[in-house]
């Protein structure tokens, strides 16, 4: 690498670090900068998701307020987002990703929908408990079976691509759960750093790693990740959800066009 790709390495880490804090999506940001200065697709995934865990540590670091006190669903979350990740990075090794690539851009769209709609559609579900003379679930704040699903099936794809993961359980966990929009956004953070990890291991044993990209990847991540999630612990809760739907259809767009 010229002193140019290692500039643009570097200010690919910290973009990515900067938009997985803050909103979710930063492997949008670095993957096509990895492409551009020649790597495989394949190679510029795997030392991207390697590279970027230094940056999701300082970024959940920078939520550890908004999560206390959420122990179980933090565990919970890193849990399911792992163990799928571990399944999707073995896959991304194994197999090709022609079918799944074809599906990716409209799951993106559907979650950015869903959390631009949440309010609505949660409103309607406790008006609608009411009227059937139950009591509204107004203390949902533990992730049942469906929701673990959900989660994992999301760790999978976390695994074997990522970009928009955050967006896509963003939309989940707001839907599913009555906690602020900050905490969810915490939780996100927690759900990219643990399925970060696990599919690292699984590409430190087995994948081709560039470690002076992984290297500069994870020294630009590191400020963008802490100062990512200094902003998104800031930005009102309207903001917040409007920027993850704004970033979740560009990046659904993105892959739509290739």
């Amino acid at each position: 690498m010229g002193p140019g790709d290692v500039l643009a390495v570097l200010g690919a880490g910290f973009g990515a670090g900067f938009v997985v804090a803050a909103v979710g999506a930063g492997s949008l940001i670095s993957f096509p900068i990895l492409v551009g200065i020649g790597l495989s697709p394949l190679v510029a995934n795997v030392c991207n998701n390697v590279g970027l865990v230094p940056g999701g540590l300082s970024g959940t670091y920078g939520f550890r307020r908004e999560l206390a006190g959420h122990r179980r669903l933090v565990v919970r979350v890193a849990a399911t987002s792992a163990g799928g990740a571990l399944l999707g990075a073995t896959l991304l090794l194994a197999l090709p990703s022609s079918a799944f690539d074809r599906v990716v851009p409209y799951l993106v769209l559907l979650a950015s929908t869903l959390v631009g709609v949440q309010p609505l559609v949660s409103a309607g579900l406790r008006r609608e408990a009411v009227r059937r003379g139950r009591a509204p679930a107004a203390d949902r704040s533990e992730m049942g079976p469906r929701l673990s699903g959900v989660a994992s099936a999301i760790g999978v794809y976390g695994g074997y691509f990522g970009a928009a993961q955050g967006v896509l359980l963003v939309a989940f966990l707001a839907l599913a759960l009555d906690v602020g929009m900050h905490v969810v956004n915490g939780l996100k953070n927690v759900a990219v750093l643990s399925a970060n990890v696990a599919a690292s291991a699984v590409f430190i044993l087995f994948a081709p790693l560039d470690w002076a990209v992984v290297g500069l990847i994870a020294a630009g991540s590191v400020p963008g990740g802490w100062l990512g999630a200094h902003l998104g612990r800031r930005l009102p809760p309207a903001a917040f959800r409007t920027l993850v739907v704004l970033v979740g259809y560009a990046v659904g767009i993105r892959l739509l066009v290739g």
